[in-house]
């Protein structure tokens, strides 16, 4: 064995002894090496078995070089002014600090024995610099490029480009090769930007004139930018393409979807194309994997809530709801609980249209129509892969109701979402779906409602006392409590807000509830019976988080009827 491979060994050995990965992972790491001839480090994080972080201080322990945490890191623009972005992209490395007095440049780097790049960093100067190395990781580095040198491809130089034929070399970032086509570059660039500003779903809407771009950021959309419209034609003919659609087709729906590599992540599309009067409308939604699984108690729970959702994830059969409009937050809640019971001793499947978030250890199935898997053929064909755990993307009729409730009656925790507009609101769609009120009674384990609210930016929210028509909203004898407003800085692009959280009202059954719902009781009574064992509406809910300082009072009443301006 030669010395390089005996290193990259070395490196799943340090991560064997420290039982972060098995014998079997290095194995199969090892074997995926042999064929693709890459290091082992990046192949281990690629498979999933350890995370960027762990790698970086195995491999610190091992090189004994230092490792850096770029997330922490300050940039000393000097250093970055020096380095050219090309030379950081093409090598894997980010200049921190430059020191012209000492001739000294100190970079992160992914691979320290890059004896390329750091002969080419000692050439960036006159008199030959010295250089320092840091470890650092892969995608660290990427999105710390693409983070602190701006975007690597500029929107306003691609559009000069294609007015005037110049180049402006505000937009250089990739070989000469791609500038014979700046529309590819453009709609690059478009999309990198969508994924930096944390949008969620990107607009492409054209008009008799123009073409409207907006962003939904935060739950609120917001438009971006305004472009002539003899741009649209050759902007929807490439995301077309690159979204597996028919680009001859112009007057029937079409739904597509493709990932891209941005900021050093993957990041995934979905793609809807709908013909309009003024052509065709696109609306890309996105899927950062990367921004999708929280840990339960980062949900936003207070103590009795996240004890009570725990108490509900322990019994072992039975299903979960998760109810709220489109876009509330629904599957990002499903999957921390997912993520959260997950181990070698339960087998978790899911049947999802389609798959948003891959996970380790889970069998998850993307719904099909050509292959005629639908909910409810998905549901009985995985009843027969002995699973513990069954989620189903969405109930959506009587058959993949009545397959889910099958699942839940016969020894298996299930887990779904529904379109209702609360917790107790379930329990009557359900009946209306065609679920027997018998069935429903002794096999709902409970029910999530939830919506998302924005959050205020922590440095312009401004602090005044609840006027009297406000602080009645929360029931209180004393002074006006001290809530928070929206005002708007530069952090939080003068927006007021930055960032969303999820308000969650959670109704767990018990036998006195189930019983209720077996003689058809009103919602009133459910409600009633429901309050008196501990539950609390999104109403209230919204306003804890008014009260905790996190969103303002109009912020709540724009997602949840608070009854108050009646």
């Amino acid at each position: 064995m030669n010395t390089l491979a005996t290193q990259h060994r070395a490196v799943g050995q340090i991560l064997l002894a420290q039982g972060v990965i098995s014998e079997d992972q290095l194995h199969i790491a090892l074997m995926e090496q042999a064929k693709l001839n890459q290091p082992i480090g990046r192949l281990l994080v690629n498979l999933g078995f350890v995370s960027e972080a762990t790698l970086r201080e195995a491999l610190s322990e091992k090189l004994g070089k230092k490792s850096i945490d770029l997330a922490r890191a300050i940039i000393d623009p000097a250093a970055l002014r020096l380095v050219p972005l090309q030379l950081a992209k093409r090598h894997r490395l980010l200049p921190l600090d430059y020191h012209a007095d000492l001739h000294r440049l100190t970079v992160a780097i992914a691979d320290v024995d890059d004896v390329i790049a750091i002969d080419l960093l000692r050439k960036l100067t006159p008199n030959e610099l010295e250089v320092e190395t840091l470890l650092a990781g892969e995608s660290e580095i990427a999105s710390a490029i693409d983070q602190h040198y701006g975007h690597v491809l500029s929107i306003d130089g691609i559009l000069h480009e294609i007015e005037t034929g110049e180049i402006d070399h505000r937009s250089l970032g990739a070989t000469l090769d791609e500038y014979s086509q700046p529309v590819v570059r453009l709609v690059d660039a478009l999309l990198t930007d969508a994924v930096k500003r944390g949008a969620s779903d990107l607009h492409f809407e054209p008009e008799a004139c123009f073409l409207r771009i907006r962003y939904r950021i935060d739950g609120i959309l917001r438009q971006i930018r305004a472009l002539h419209k003899s741009y649209w034609p050759a902007m929807a003919v490439r995301l077309k393409v690159i979204s597996g659609m028919n680009i001859a087709e112009t007057r029937a729906p079409q739904d597509g979807h493709f990932s891209a590599n941005i900021s050093g992540r993957p990041v995934d599309f979905r793609v809807a194309a709908q013909p309009t009067i003024h052509g065709e409308n696109l609306v890309l939604r996105i899927l950062d994997r990367h921004r999708g699984i929280l840990p339960l108690d980062r949900l936003g729970l207070d103590e009795a809530q996240l004890d009570m959702l725990r108490r509900m994830i322990t019994r072992p059969e039975g299903i979960i709801l998760v109810t709220g409009p489109t876009g509330s937050g629904k599957t990002t809640t499903l999957y921390s609980i997912l993520s959260h019971i997950n181990s070698e001793g339960i087998n978790v499947m899911t049947l999802e249209d389609p798959v948003e978030y891959p996970m380790n250890m889970i069998r998850q199935t993307s719904v099909a129509e050509a292959a005629k898997l639908d909910f409810a053929n998905g549901i009985l064909s995985m009843m027969r892969q002995d699973p513990d755990v069954i989620l189903v993307g969405e109930i959506r009729d009587a058959d993949t109701a009545a397959m889910a409730f099958r699942a839940a009656m016969t020894g298996h925790q299930v887990y779904s979402t529904l379109h209702t507009n609360s917790a107790i609101g379930a329990v009557p769609r359900l009946m209306d779906i065609g679920i027997l009120a018998e069935i429903l009674a002794g096999n709902i384990i409970g029910v999530i409602a939830q919506r998302l609210v924005r959050r205020l930016c922590p440095l312009c929210r401004q602090q005044y006392p609840a006027p009297p028509h406000e602080q009645r909203l929360f029931c209180r004898e004393q002074a006006a409590p001290m809530l928070y407003r929206a005002t708007g800085c530069e952090s939080c692009d003068f927006q007021g807000y930055r960032g969303r959280i999820a308000i969650m009202e959670l109704l767990r059954m018990d036998e006195d509830l189930d019983e209720l719902v077996a003689r058809h009781a009103t919602s009133r009574e459910i409600r009633n019976a429901a309050l008196s064992k501990g539950y609390r509406p999104l109403a209230e809910d919204g306003l804890r988080r008014v009260l905790d300082g996190a969103t303002s009072l109009d912020e709540v009443a724009r997602v949840v009827d608070l009854g108050w301006r009646r």
